[in-house]
């Protein structure tokens, strides 16, 4: 009776921290805004065939007879050079980002966590191996870096990918080491190699929770830089290949018909900044209520 008593107290106390961490989420402004930003967005492109006006812009599409247009009832951000719906292929290079955003994070936050996580807690040749490569990338300029792989690559989505994402493990690394290193010195770390735990146990069961909170945090704030840094890609030419609709290529696209046919750069400019506040809304959010929670 006194282990079950127990095992639901725990289980009453578990409930209630996970009450309390939604509560003061729910109770920040800016963590709400940020969820909904981002929840919108991700709505958007998954829906983004159903929902445009002209899913067909979204390929090599000519009608220079509706080119430069402005925004109006029919075309919400109007149309470009060749006359293809801006709306629809901001939509459309919305879901690039996003997946953009997937597939680096999906591959960088793993590993930047496996090796930070065996370089805090075995220390030795293995942190001095690991902090030393992580610092050798960290010492190269991230943008010139990925312009280089770019550069020897097609520009295509996966491509991109592998140039942003050769990048961002780093800094998730040094982060999860930080905290690794700092974890692994507590004592019911100690106790747990002493009753017999091996080092994955330790790695992933004990010192792993303790930095779901930094990897959270950092994971969203970083969606906002991945966005950011793919459209810088496209914008400078090395980003997702045309007729492929991107935000980058598409400020890029539009510049040259500044000030004139302003919004086609202000538009797509406009859903980079709708989505990037959202996630860095939702970023901070996060980390002001597992601040409180500390």
């Amino acid at each position: 009776m006194a282990e079950v008593k127990m095992a639901l107290d725990g289980a009453n106390k578990d409930l209630s921290a996970s009450y309390m961490m939604w509560y003061r989420f729910s109770r920040n402004p800016a963590a709400v805004i940020g969820t909904l930003v981002v929840l919108s967005a991700v709505i958007f492109a998954i829906l983004a065939p159903y929902i445009t006006p002209k899913p067909e812009d979204v390929g090599a599409v000519v009608n220079f007879r509706a080119r430069h247009l402005p925004p109006d009832a029919t075309h919400w951000f109007g149309t470009d050079k060749v006359g293809r719906d801006i709306f629809s292929r901001a939509v459309f290079g919305l879901r690039i980002s996003l997946l953009l955003v997937i597939g680096v994070l999906g591959i960088s936050v793993p590993i930047g966590t496996v090796l930070g996580l065996a370089a805090g807690y075995f220390g030795g040749w293995t942190e001095r191996i690991i902090t030393g490569l992580t610092n050798v990338m960290l010492a190269m300029p991230p943008l010139v870096m990925a312009l280089a792989v770019s550069n020897l690559l097609e520009p295509t989505l996966m491509n991109a990918m592998i140039a942003i994402t050769l990048l961002w493990w780093t800094w998730h690394a040094r982060l999860i080491y930080a905290v690794s290193k700092s974890v692994a010195s507590e004592d019911f770390i100690e106790a747990a190699r002493i009753a017999g735990a091996g080092p994955l146990h330790i790695l992933f069961r004990e010192i792993l929770p303790n930095c779901v909170s930094v990897i959270s945090v950092k994971t969203t704030l970083d969606a906002a830089f991945v966005i950011l840094f793919g459209a810088t890609l496209s914008f400078l030419g090395f980003g997702v290949k045309p007729p492929t609709p991107d935000l980058g290529s598409m400020v890029a696209d539009g510049r040259q018909f500044m000030p004139d046919f302003w919004w086609e750069v202000l538009c797509p400019g406009a859903v980079i900044l709708y989505v990037t506040l959202g996630f860095n809304l939702l970023g901070d959010g996060l980390r002001d209520m597992f601040d409180m929670e500390g």
